[in-house]
């Protein structure tokens, strides 16, 4: 008997454990409530029984390999890491798999370029050099309390991919593996994981279906382009009480992603939170989350010829950021035309609720990121930026709840810019473009048309010489109580060839040289109604061909 049961191997003897443990428990509830009994557990593929070893030194790329075939042949299984480092080059995962990664066991990226591959039918955009992908692969897991390591500081030669702004590309190192990599997938569940120190990006999902995300910790600081979330043109992706600390983007959206939610959530990072660009980016909601030290703008949507629309960003707080939400709309066909793209593009029907920020002067070092950052001068002394150019508008913006201390410091040399360059690409090369930064210390809006914000106040630490607001070319304004603080050489609104806005119970929190200054013989039918104006040395200010009627200042 002693002898029959040594021969059993860990993955019978964990297959039997696991389908007894089913029959005489969750079977027998099920059937006693009348439910459809389950079947019985699928059986555990240990990747020791097929010659992988724990030791951190042996190469198991074969071995686990042979598990996940094993698997998924099988029609189905758990793929299982036991405790232990194992080190393995790039591995397929494939249809009815769960890899089960338990506490204590890692999944340990190897330091040679050459145990790696590109994935088999990934295309090859931003590098196709993987650790972990799937490619039209259903109902595949990934699971369990351990780790997938990437050992990306191995791969660290100190250049990037050279896709930032202007850049295209050109000379970038795409030569090193991501950490996982799904292309046109189905039905994915990641859980749980600890996902960290991928060579480039982390995680990447392209043209799938019915993704979830849940409880997966996110720490990529090794490398330059350490994204976190990587999606393009997906739909129905759900990310919940995930943790993202990165080097890159945190959760970029690009293509044309829809049906997308992403709550409980926290993020931090040197670049951008939410990343939209291009595509068709519709129906998506994010809620309650934290972003915290995260520089060049936690809420990014820049887009030439694109249609997004439909987006809520609702309970967020953001501490110690840049840049807080910058919108950039060129509406150009440039190299983004196709022959589909016939349609005019356009961004509309964003809302932001429920929003509190710190904003710093500039960005900062993170102590756990190795290597310098380049500062980009637009990024100091930033604030909201809508901005849209020539025919075309953002449409339908709304802000609602929204409390945003900044840094101030701002000079009057900012406050007198008025030839704004007509640059969308991103928030901070327009203030590139124009030295020194915005001419608004909290919100800078051009051509905008449906422009709703209520309950919105904006402060600074330090006085501030520009104004909080400053209005180009926006059309049906409603501003409803909103608080700031002002400065005694300017202005606290700039309102510059707009129309149709209504003003009502606006406080001036501190002194202020003119409440409103409107500017531009364009300007038409502003009223303000009501609020508190004490601390303003004057109301109302004309200029460059406004005429009196342009305003009415009423109660």
């Amino acid at each position: 008997m002693k002898s029959s049961q040594s021969n059993l191997s860990r993955r019978n003897w964990l297959g039997m454990f696991a389908t007894a443990a089913v029959g005489s428990g969750v079977l027998a509830s099920s059937q006693a409530l009348g439910a459809t009994p389950p079947a019985p557990a699928s059986r555990i593929f240990d990747v020791r029984d097929y010659g992988a070893k724990g030791d951190g030194k042996t190469l198991n790329t074969k071995a686990i390999q042979k598990a996940i075939d094993a698997c998924n042949q099988a029609q189905g299984g758990m793929v299982l890491i036991p405790p232990g480092e194992f080190l393995s080059g790039t591995l397929e995962l494939k249809s009815f798999v769960t890899l089960h990664i338990e506490a204590g066991g890692k999944l340990l990226g190897s330091t040679k370029r050459e145990d790696y591959t590109a994935g088999n039918g990934v295309p090859s955009g931003n590098g196709n050099i993987v650790f972990l992908y799937a490619v039209k692969a259903d109902r595949l897991s990934i699971e369990g309390k351990g780790t997938v390591d990437g050992n990306g500081l191995s791969f660290y030669n100190g250049k990037g991919d050279n896709t930032g702004p202007g850049q295209n590309g050109v000379g970038g190192n795409f030569d090193r593996p991501h950490l996982l990599i799904f292309y046109a997938c189905t039905n994915v569940d990641i859980k749980d994981v600890f996902l960290t120190a991928s060579a480039y990006h982390c995680v990447r999902i392209l043209q799938c279906k019915h993704i979830h995300f849940d409880g997966v910790r996110i720490y990529n600081r090794v490398n330059k382009n350490n994204d976190g979330f990587h999606f393009s043109s997906c739909e129905y992706v759900h990310i919940a009480n995930c943790d993202v600390q990165c080097q890159d983007d945190a959760c970029a959206l690009f293509g044309s992603n829809r049906f997308v939610t992403v709550t409980n959530c926290s993020f931090s990072t040197r670049w951008s939170i939410f990343r939209f660009g291009g595509g068709e980016s519709q129906n998506i909601a994010i809620s309650n989350c934290l972003i915290y030290d995260t520089f060049g703008c936690p809420i990014k949507i820049s887009a030439g010829r694109a249609s997004i629309e439909n987006l809520t960003f609702s309970n967020i707080i953001m501490r110690n950021v840049t840049g807080p939400i910058g919108i950039g709309f060129s509406g150009a066909s440039g190299n983004n035309a196709s022959a589909n793209a016939i349609k005019k593009p356009f961004i509309r029907n964003i809302v932001f609720n429920g929003i509190r920020a710190t904003v710093a002067a500039k960005p900062e070092p993170h102590p756990d990121i190795h290597f310098d950052l380049h500062t980009w001068e637009g990024e100091k002394n930033s604030c909201i930026t809508l901005n849209a150019m020539g025919e075309y508008y953002l449409e339908d913006i709304s802000f609602t709840d929204v409390h945003i201390k900044y840094a101030g410091g701002g000079t009057a040399e900012q406050a007198a810019k008025r030839d704004v360059p007509r640059v969308a690409a991103e928030y901070f090369g327009v203030w590139d473009k124009a030295p020194g930064g915005p001419p608004a210390y909290g919100l800078y809006a051009r051509n905008v048309k449906g422009l709703t914000l209520q309950n919105v106040r904006f402060e600074y630490d330090q006085p501030d010489a520009r104004p909080a607001m400053v209005f180009d070319n926006v059309q049906d304004a409603s501003i409803a109580g909103f608080s700031a603080q002002g400065s005694p050489d300017a202005e606290l609104l700039r309102f510059t060839g707009s129309k149709d806005i209504l003003l009502s119970a606006v406080r001036v929190l501190s002194p202020a040289a003119t409440f409103l200054q409107v500017e531009g013989a364009a300007s038409e039918g502003i009223l303000v109604d009501g609020g508190d104006l004490r601390k303003a040395g004057k109301t109302l200010a004309l200029k460059d061909g406004a005429g009196e009627k342009s305003v009415v200042m009423r109660g």
